[in-house]
């Protein structure tokens, strides 16, 4: 398999080799009054290269170069912008919005849109016009779009019904007011990303989210300092799906959080804690105590499969207040949650006092190695 691809790959450059380098020498050679002979066609201008092998052709280069294809003649222009689903224009370090206005109403096929940025750039007009052109998007990457404000919301809730990923980490100008009205409109959404949105991430925003959006499956409310057990409690009872919750520096948020996620949230499976200094160990035995209590129902279910469900990663680094029992029986219940070197799925850094807990397969090491006679001195 992996030498026909390879194969194939060799043949692409093979046919892509002259027509791609007269492409972007401007387009002022031209074909040439021989023409170039393609599988026993003969392309005497760049719009009889069937559209089939023009897409397999421009696949296999990046996204800069792929722009640069779409301009060399209206042919490549509308077959590029009609089956173009996945565009990633991270590379550009300076004027992205223009690019942006430029190139959205031609590739409104697009369905993957990454605009994360190094330094900021996007503006609420370059978004209003992905919103306009773009319908068929379902994830969206607008990270550390520091000058976006709310519009930006309030075109993506019009223009994207079926939107199921999105990344506004670091868009600090948001507000709650305008990701809940997002909320009201994209109802698919299913991983959302609000790292850093100090003023979007509120209590008000995470009881809209519990509303609207009952298919989600990951979140990052990565230090949103104003989120409080009232919007964890609603996310959980209203987003029973959760697999992935990320509550980094979430300072405010006590074991009532982790209590309703472990009630409501089964198929929980990544959690992190880490500098929730409030959580003690009644948080940890609850998810012990759940995991107990499903126990028969997830073994019929899964026939077997058992100790594929439940937590298999858990932060807990600076929360101070747990105690080793707790943590042990939490370790214990959950098989995929290791402490031993190369695996660190349950994370205690910080937590001097929890250096007795370990996994099984680490306990299991060290008897192990414990049992190995060593040679006399």
């Amino acid at each position: 398999m992996a030498g026909e691809a390879k194969g194939r790959r060799e043949d692409l450059n093979l046919y892509s080799e002259k027509p791609m380098m007269l492409a972007f020498d401007g387009g002022k050679s031209g074909i040439g009054a021989g023409g170039v002979e393609i599988e026993g066609l003969v392309i005497t201008e760049w719009k009889d290269i069937p559209m089939k092998l023009l897409l397999r052709i421009v696949s296999l280069v990046d996204d800069r170069t792929l722009i640069m294809a779409s301009g060399v003649c209206s042919g490549w222009r509308d077959a590029i912008c009609s089956g173009l689903t996945h565009l990633c224009l991270s590379w550009c370090k300076n004027n992205m919005n223009n690019l942006v206005l430029s190139l959205a109403p031609k590739f409104t096929k697009l369905q993957t849109l990454v605009l994360r940025q190094d330094k900021p750039q996007l503006e609420d007009n370059a978004v209003e016009t992905i919103a306009s052109y773009c319908h068929d998007l379902q994830d969206l990457d607008l990270s550390k779009s520091f000058k976006l404000s709310d519009l930006s919301l309030y075109a993506l809730a019009h223009g994207f019904p079926n939107l199921t990923k999105l990344n506004i980490s670091g868009c600090t100008a948001f507000s709650d007011v305008s990701l809940e009205y997002l909320t009201e409109f994209c109802r698919k959404l299913k991983i959302l990303n609000l790292c850093g949105c100090v003023n979007g991430a509120t209590d008000r925003a995470l009881q809209a989210i519990g509303r609207n959006c009952s298919q989600l499956q990951s979140l990052n409310l990565g230090w949103c300092e104003n989120v409080s057990d009232v919007g964890v409690m609603s996310l959980a009872y209203g987003c029973p799906d959760i697999r992935t919750l990320d509550l980094c520096g979430c300072v405010c948020i006590t074991d009532d959080s982790v209590i309703a996620l472990a009630n409501r949230c089964p198929h929980l499976r990544s959690l992190c804690l880490y500098y929730c200094r409030n959580i003690t160990d009644r948080a940890m035995y609850s998810l012990v105590h759940n995991r107990v209590k499903n126990k028969p129902a997830m073994w019929e279910s899964m026939k077997g499969r058992y100790d594929e469900e439940g937590l298999k990663s858990l932060n807990i680094s600076q929360c101070t207040a747990i105690t080793p029992p707790a943590v042990q029986a939490l370790c214990d219940s959950f098989p995929a949650l290791h402490t031993c070197s190369g695996r660190h799925s349950l994370v205690m850094s910080g937590c001097w006092n929890l250096t007795s807990v370990h996994c099984a397969c680490a306990v299991q090491a060290h008897h192990t190695a414990s049992s190995i006679p060593h040679p006399a001195h």
